[in-house]
């Protein structure tokens, strides 16, 4: 035991000698290192004195991430296992069975296999649930069970799985996995050339102009670059891939920190494959951070046209820094600015609610900028799309589905209920289908709170206190009841969405992800209005003008 916290009780004191080391905090010296001694003489004290056995370690790791809980969602502690992770999400290459899992508290489900790689040779399929790897039952399993899946290339393990409530056993030999930034690209029509930016890992710029110049060598005379879903990643790349469609020389973004050293202004480096070209940028709710450095820098530059549903609203920086031990902390050091001087972050981490929520930016507390060309773009709640579809943006209701994985799940019921589709482009889900996915909601037991809700149920715990409530129960009653139906209606009344995400996960079942990218060409709204804008000059400098 005394080891162990000398072993903890040096890491505060290195601490204190890096943060002395730093002129940003020369204001702080004393009371950091105050606050760190209390710390660490209340660390020592709890360790040695508590009635029950205690485990520095875990402390230590609660105490961390309760700390950076209160800052915002992208500063986070990593351990050794985490700090690989972050390579890999940064690089996109891995040792693994080449698969998208998903893990829960005591399963392990197969959210994809990749195409030709080992998981889809051994027969997995999305929806698989693994119960157990090698001798190790994965519901007893303490740590992340999907890091057993990672490996020595070329080295064996056996896959215990249950499908559709029969359990399977499969051997999978490891292999090196290269995730692709740009995991498809291809021509729409004669003169559309299509591109999906899937992730802003080390490939991305790379990958997404060896894509532009392909497509103009097949005859490609306006570009769609697709950021759906894309989270983001490294910020360079970002600048990188904006590059490919300005010229050198032009600002893209800028960090501002109370750091000095992080105050930055990035610029294109290189000259532009295409500054001419017509482009149309795809986003929605789930494209994020440089997804948006890229959108907003273009829509600020009058250089692309911005079509699908707001983004999702982050505009801080990160950075990762290395600790002791072999851990690694990544912190937000920095807002972003696109060249119009707007920060799109749109949740405000440092004025939370009463719960501790993160409160969304008011829009009458937005900003106007102005682009190159003189258009009014706006700060504070991310990208708006200069053509916003209603189709692209998820309702509370359609998010809630999606948090609880009953569309994948549905998904892979549909999948095996019907073995004999194929041709996925004549797929389309009829209103039977609908119905069939209101009942699975039901069968399921879907339950969304809403913050009506939320609301009366507060009002009933408060007319309890003041001995109110049997004056209003039948009133909360009446109010609960039509409060349900509205759900029940709020369902019906995204439709066309639901069954729009419906048919996505559906048509991956059949054709993996890169046959689903040809499927939307034909039948992808967003893609639709895309080549419509594209194929119309007059229109398509209207929105830039």
């Amino acid at each position: 035991m005394k080891n162990r916290l000398k072993k903890i009780i040096i890491i505060p004191v290195l601490a204190v000698t890096i943060f002395f080391t730093g002129t940003a905090f020369q204001n702080d010296f004393f009371e950091i290192a105050k606050q760190i001694e209390i710390f660490t003489t209340l660390f020592k004290e709890i360790n040695m004195n508590y009635v029950d056995e205690t485990n520095p370690a875990d402390l230590m790791d609660t105490a961390i991430k309760s700390m950076l809980k209160d800052l915002d969602p992208y500063t986070n502690f990593y351990n050794e296992q985490d700090v690989e992770a972050e390579r890999i999400r940064r690089t996109g290459d891995y040792t693994g069975i080449g698969a998208k899992v998903r893990t829960l508290q005591d399963r392990l489900v197969i959210v994809e296999p990749y195409k030709d790689y080992p998981a889809d040779k051994a027969g997995l399929k999305a929806g698989d649930e693994i119960i157990k790897i090698g001798d190790i039952v994965i519901d007893s399993y303490e740590e992340d069970a999907g890091d057993l899946l990672k490996g020595t290339p070329n080295t064996a393990v056996e896959v215990t799985y249950v499908r559709q409530g029969k359990e399977n056993i499969t051997t999978i030999t490891r292999t090196e996995v290269e995730i692709d930034a740009v995991p498809h690209f291809s021509m729409i029509d004669a003169k559309t050339g299509y591109i999906v930016l899937s992730t802003f890992n080390s490939k991305a710029s790379t990958q997404t102009g060896y894509a532009l110049k392909d497509l103009k060598a097949q005859g490609a005379e306006s570009i769609i670059l697709d950021l759906r879903n894309n989270l983001g990643g490294l910020l360079h790349e970002a600048v990188n891939v904006v590059n490919l469609f300005v010229p050198k020389g032009q600002l893209v973004v800028t960090t501002k920190s109370k750091v000095k050293k992080y105050n930055r202004t990035y610029y294109t480096q290189k000259d532009a494959i295409d500054t001419e070209i017509p482009l149309v940028v795809l986003i929605n709710g789930s494209s994020a951070s440089a997804s948006e450095i890229v959108s907003g820098s273009l829509q600020d530059l009058d250089r692309a046209v911005i079509v699908g549903s707001r983004s999702f609203g982050k505009g801080l920086v990160q950075r990762p820094k290395p600790l002791t031990y072999g851990t690694q902390i990544k912190i937000t050091i920095s807002r972003y600015y696109t060249p119009s001087g707007r920060c799109i972050q749109a949740l405000d981490y440092w004025n939370r609610d009463e719960k501790g929520n993160a409160v969304r930016i008011d829009s009458e507390k937005y900003h106007e900028f102005k682009t190159k060309n003189g258009r009014p773009v706006f700060d504070g709640g991310g990208v708006l799309p200069d053509e916003s579809l209603e189709i692209s943006k998820n309702s509370a209701i359609t998010n809630a589905i999606i948090e609880d994985f009953l569309i994948f799940d549905f998904a892979t019921d549909y999948y095996y209920k019907n073995p004999n589709v194929t041709d996925v482009n004549k797929l389309e889900l009829t209103n039977t289908d609908f119905k069939n996915f209101n009942n699975y909601l039901s069968t399921n037991n879907f339950s969304f709170i809403t913050e009506t809700e939320k609301s009366l149920k507060k009002v009933l715990e408060n007319a309890k206190k003041e001995e109110l409530d049997d004056n209003i129960k039948t009133d909360y009653n009446t109010l609960l009841t039509n409060l349900n139906n509205s759900k029940e209606l709020a369902i019906s009344e995204n439709k066309d969405q639901i069954l729009y995400l419906l048919t996505d996960e559906i048509v991956k079942r059949y054709v993996y992800r890169e046959g689903l990218y040809d499927y939307y060409k034909i039948h992808n709204p967003e893609i639709r209005k895309a080549t419509e804008i594209l194929s119309n000059p007059s229109k398509y400098n209207s929105y830039l003008r």
